[in-house]
């Protein structure tokens, strides 16, 4: 029997109670709590924070499809990879002339535009840190509630559906009303395009 599937009848062999399923990280992670719970030297309480901490870090079963963890804050890089996700999906949106009518239509009921700009925030949430594209840590929350990545990402996508449909002339500003409706629905497919060009490429 090869090594390969001598591992696969190990994960999968049978004993007394029946099939055992293969340990994860978070199996492992509960044994170091329970021996952190007895240990008492300094230096080897720290030692296994330590080790605990790359558990953590090496947490292959609730990794995300693309097999990466995203980490950090949200900086440049990830600014520049949501700028340019927010303007791959944007520019369908920016040409086409049912972005106004919409906008338009959301204009005539305020109720509307709050339930597109939350739809739009859930949307995004969803997609970072529920998808399981790839597992996005929290890192500084602003405020310590409101995910730094979620503000940047929102942040990005607005200020570039704002400056494109005004640059390129799809809204005339002299009803900043009517003009700003139009501009969230753009603000729509832009959000979506800066969340996944942000985690997709990992960090």
């Amino acid at each position: 029997m090869s090594r390969g599937e001598q591992s696969t009848a190990d994960e999968t062999s049978s004993g007394a109670d029946g099939p055992r399923e293969r340990p994860r990280v978070d199996d492992l992670l509960d044994e170091l709590e329970l021996l952190e719970q007895q240990v008492r030297a300094p230096e080897a309480k720290a030692q296994l924070a330590e080790t605990m901490r790359l558990a953590r870090r090496l947490d292959i079963d609730t990794r995300g499809t693309f097999g990466n963890v995203v980490t950090g804050g949200f900086d440049r890089t990830d600014a520049a990879e949501a700028l340019v996700g927010s303007v791959v999906f944007g520019i369908p949106m920016l040409v086409e002339s049912g972005t106004l009518e919409v906008g338009s239509f959301v204009a005539g009921n305020v109720a509307y535009l709050v339930g597109t700009l939350a739809f739009t925030v859930v949307l995004v949430h969803g997609l970072i840190y529920v998808a399981d594209f790839q597992e996005v840590e929290v890192v500084n929350p602003v405020l310590g509630l409101v995910p730094r990545r979620m503000v940047g990402v929102l942040s990005i996508s607005a200020a570039t559906a704002t400056a494109l449909m005004t640059v390129w002339g799809r809204v005339d500003w002299s009803t900043p009303w009517v003009a700003a409706c139009q501009v969230s629905v753009c603000f729509v497919a832009m959000a979506i395009g800066a969340a996944l060009g942000d985690i997709l490429p990992g960090s």
